[in-house]
């Protein structure tokens, strides 16, 4: 039987190797960038808000599996969410990837999401599986296109 890290490292496999949602959309997306200087991954992440809920959302990028992944799983976690239950994820995701979800909570997650509680371990891997979620939020707040760089 197949351990949960290797269902995980597969699951993060699956999403670097086929990221889902991957492109941009065309204006009048709002779009932010993301910069890890301390491996070089980037990421561009596209919204289309309609009202209150996000009807679209893309992303472009090259860095390592996990930042990857973690863009791929972000951007079916909150297609279709409302801007607060978007918040809520993104709060809930940054708890999860420092070690500071509770247990109970993490239950709440999305499944795949889930995956990336092991992160916390490796505290140089945080911003890798945070890099994408941090551009979306400077997407949702609709800052000027500037990078967003994790220092």
């Amino acid at each position: 039987m197949t351990s949960a890290s290797e269902l995980y490292q597969g699951v993060i496999l699956d999403h670097n190797r086929a990221p889902r949602n991957w492109g941009t959309l065309p204006p009048p997306a709002r779009q932010a960038k993301g910069y890890n200087p301390l491996c070089g991954d980037q990421v561009t992440v596209s919204l289309a808000i309609e009202g209150d809920t996000v009807a679209d959302v893309r992303f472009e990028g090259q860095g390592c599996a996990i930042s990857k992944a973690s863009a791929s799983i972000m951007t079916t976690a909150v297609k279709g969410k409302t801007l607060a239950e978007v918040e809520r994820l993104f709060g809930q995701f940054h708890e999860l990837v420092t070690g500071t979800l509770a247990e109970a909570a993490q239950a709440e997650l999305p499944g795949k999401l889930r995956v990336f509680a092991n992160v916390a371990q490796f505290p140089v891997r945080v911003k890798c599986a945070s890099l994408a979620w941090h551009a979306l939020k400077a997407a949702l707040e609709d800052r000027p296109p500037e990078v967003v760089k994790l220092e």
